[in-house]
């Protein structure tokens, strides 16, 4: 599995324009291209934090002149406009390469708890920043739960709920067991929960890291790829006694994990992700940057997380 970041497609300085994403995809695909020639099967989960707040921007602002979308169907699409552009990117590839490996994007379910407690404690940030102004009418007339960034302004939070089910597990197994990769789970999946016996959406956000690691254990995967903004995870990031971590077991993630050398909102997700996925049996999970996915796999660079290590 390789899961790639939503900010994988949209770089630092960059306005996110539909080319911008496209060239991005392009340096992404160019990787897994590699692995598929080598008779990897490939299951591709990705974020969607900036294309998600995209959306939420367009709806606003056309609020007066067509429908408002809920949150869980800004997810489900930006699973279709990321999950083409990665299609189309690794097809042209495919193409160019003469290589004869179906490619296609699936929109995906994951199932929370409605009683989960995060939706009694929203965190996960989603959307732009408004003034003190804005936010307090935004949470009068829509009942937002609006937090202070203190440096940026303010911001509206939402549920984070832990994946409990990816519903669409078995076409995805069926799809990789014909030869197909397949492109799921985008943005953590569109959270649902049951009504009375009713599968519905819900207002809330999945961190893409978790699920994706629930899929791969649901799938047996061996190895689970995180691709991100740095080639390497280091130890003190930023500090002046900053250390690139080669390989570490599962053992050493968790203590440097409880030392807080990981921070919120950015590399710890990946690192309780790799966590959950290796204690559940997966054999090795790979951090990198999108340009280094093969020679990662190939063990020239990244950072390798597995169960034991050999000393």
């Amino acid at each position: 599995m390789i899961a790639i970041g939503g900010n994988s497609l949209i770089r630092a300085g960059q306005k996110g324009t539909i080319p911008e994403q496209f060239a991005n995809a392009r340096l992404t695909t160019e990787q897994i291209a590699v692995l598929a020639e080598e008779g990897c099967r490939i299951v591709i989960t990705h974020g969607n934090g900036p294309q998600v707040g995209s959306q939420l921007l367009r709806s606003e602002a056309g609020s007066s002149q067509t429908y408002t979308l809920p949150l869980d169907v800004c997810v489900a699409m930006t699973q279709g406009e990321i999950g083409y552009i990665i299609q189309t990117s690794l097809q042209s590839i495919f193409r160019e390469r003469k290589i004869s490996i179906p490619v296609t994007s699936l929109i995906t379910q994951v199932l929370v708890d409605k009683h989960d407690p995060a939706f009694q404690n929203p965190t996960k940030p989603i959307g732009p920043f408004y003034s003190k102004e804005v936010a307090q009418k935004k949470q009068d007339e829509l009942n937002w739960n609006i937090i202070e960034d203190a440096a940026r302004g303010y911001r509206r939070v939402v549920p984070s709920p832990k994946p409990l089910e990816v519903i669409e597990q078995d076409i995805i197994l069926d799809c990789l067991e014909r030869g197909i990769i397949v492109i799921a789970s985008g943005g953590g999946g569109i959270p649902v929960t049951f009504e009375n016996g009713t599968m519905v959406g819900v207002e809330a956000v999945i961190d893409k890291d978790r699920a994706s690691a629930l899929l791969a254990i649901e799938l047996n995967i061996e190895r689970f790829i995180i691709s991100t903004e740095v080639e390497k995870v280091y130890l003190n990031f930023k500090k002046s006694n900053q250390k690139a971590i080669d390989m570490i077991s599962l053992d050493e993630a968790k203590r440097y994990l409880d030392e807080g050398h990981f921070l919120e909102g950015s590399m710890k997700p990946k690192i309780e992700a790799a966590i959950e996925f290796l204690e559940s049996g997966g054999e090795e999970v790979i951090i990198t940057n999108p340009e280094h996915l093969a020679d990662a796999i190939k063990g020239k660079t990244g950072t390798h997380i597995i169960g034991r290590i050999q000393r």
